[in-house]
C-alpha cells in the first residue's frame, strides 16, 4: 500500500470516531464538568478553638495529616457504669491554670503507632468545640500532650466537611459560636 492510500483509510476510519467524540464533548453537560462547590472556611494551621462545656479557650493545631483529632489530658480513671464504659480526666486551662475534672462516655480505645513504632492505646470521647463560628461534635483521643505547643490537635475527620487548611498562616478566624446547649441535655 502506498502512503496515500494508508493516510486515506485511517483519515475515512478515525473520521466516525472523531464525529462521535466531537459529538459528545459538545453536547457534555457543563454540570459534569464542576466540581462540588462546598462552603469551605479558610483556616490556618493554627486556630483558636472552645470548647464549649467547659468554656474553655485552647489553641489548636490543624493537621491534616492525622485522621484523629488528640486533647492534652490527664487521665483520672477508666470505669463501667450502666453498661456503659466512661472516662474522667482532667483538662487544665492553660492560660489560666483553672483545672476541670470531666466524665464522658468511652466510645473506643484507638491504638496510635507513634514515631518510634510504639502501640500507644487511648480512649476516645465526643466533645463539642466552637471553630470558626461552627459548632463541631468530634471524637478526640485522650492523651498527654503537655510537651506539646498545642494542646488540641485537630485531624482531617473533623475538619474535612468544612475548612480548607492555609499552611502558612494562622488565627484566620475566630470561635464566635451561639451559646449552645450542655452535652446531654435537649431543647424543648
Amino acid at each position: 500500500m502506498r502512503p496515500i492510500e494508508t493516510f486515506l483509510r485511517y483519515r475515512v476510519n478515525a473520521a466516525p470516531v472523531l464525529a462521535v467524540l466531537l459529538c459528545l464533548f459538545v453536547s457534555w453537560p457543563a454540570s459534569a464538568t464542576v466540581i462540588a462547590k462546598r462552603d469551605l472556611e479558610i483556616m490556618g494551621w493554627v486556630e483558636r478553638v472552645q470548647l464549649l462545656d467547659p468554656q474553655v479557650h485552647l489553641r489548636a493545631k490543624l493537621d491534616t495529616g492525622a485522621e484523629t483529632s488528640s486533647l492534652d489530658v490527664e487521665i483520672i480513671k477508666k470505669f463501667h457504669a450502666d453498661d456503659k464504659r466512661w472516662v474522667r480526666f482532667r483538662l487544665i486551662d492553660r492560660q489560666t491554670g483553672e483545672q476541670h475534672i470531666i466524665v464522658r462516655e468511652r466510645l473506643r480505645t484507638i491504638a496510635i503507632v507513634m514515631q518510634n513504632a510504639e502501640r500507644q492505646l487511648r480512649p476516645v470521647v465526643q466533645l463539642r468545640f466552637c471553630i470558626a463560628g461552627r459548632i463541631l461534635d468530634t471524637e478526640v483521643s485522650l492523651i498527654d500532650r503537655s510537651e506539646f505547643t498545642f494542646p488540641l490537635l485537630l485531624g482531617r475527620k473533623a475538619l474535612e466537611s468544612f475548612a480548607l487548611i492555609d499552611p502558612g498562616n494562622t488565627y484566620l478566624t475566630t470561635p464566635d459560636c451561639e451559646p449552645a446547649a450542655p452535652e446531654g441535655s435537649t431543647n424543648s
